[in-house]
């Protein structure tokens, strides 16, 4: 066998995520193993415990690097045309047109069932998307297209909603989802921030019908 490449620690890291992720792409998250992925890596499977935990830390890494590499509240900031509550449906709708990461996402729902894993998602999501949510609901607040009182509240709940909408965190079919959409839609319009269901949720939505298909 021969010998792996020497490559510093980062691009190896780097190396076994674009592995995975077009093996999940391909082959499906469920369908791909770390041997797989080490195989078109080009690396020994031992090495891949080195960067990750287990193949579900590594989608959880993976999802991570594709919100960076593409996020959508970086591409609205600098934008002078839109108020804040127009950059925040742009950004919501940039989100939805990611196929890649969309593809992910719908793979990665599953793995949220593991306790450790969800936890963590949760953590990186409020250290990272709270901030941002509320730099737009500001932004909105002071150009008067967003009317609310409850900027910090409302950047602190809308990075949860979503995994309170993911049937594998807490179970429901396709009606009781849409139910939750309508329901979410009408508090955030009472808390002054009108988006509207379509726009905040059509993502969710994709998802579940993509779980619900794979387990039929």
């Amino acid at each position: 066998m021969a010998r792996p490449v020497k490559k510093p620690p980062e691009q190896w890291e780097r190396e076994i995520l674009d592995a995975a992720k077009e093996l999940f792409l391909l082959k499906g998250y469920e369908d791909t193993s770390v041997a797989d992925i080490m195989k078109l890596a080009g690396g020994a499977k031992g090495l891949f415990y080195r960067f990750f935990q287990s193949k579900e830390d590594c989608m959880r890494a993976l999802g991570d690097r594709l919100f960076f590499e593409n996020n959508p509240f970086e591409a609205v900031r600098g934008r002078s045309d839109l108020t804040g509550l127009q950059k925040i449906r742009e950004m919501l709708a940039m989100d939805r047109a990611d196929e890649e990461r969309e593809k992910i996402n719908t793979q990665a729902v599953s793995i949220l069932k593991d306790p450790r894993i969800l936890a963590a998602a949760v953590q990186a999501n409020r250290r990272i998307l709270t901030p941002l949510w509320f730099e737009l609901i500001e932004e909105g607040r002071r150009d008067g297209s967003i009317r609310t009182e409850y900027a910090k509240e409302l950047s602190e709940l809308l990075p949860l909603m979503n995994f309170w909408l993911l049937p594998s965190v807490f179970p429901a079919d396709a009606e009781g989802i849409q139910h939750k959409c309508r329901f979410l839609a009408e508090v955030l319009l009472a808390m002054g921030l009108p988006v509207a269901e379509g726009e905040m949720y059509g993502r969710t939505e994709k998802i579940l019908g993509n779980h619900e298909k794979k387990r039929g």
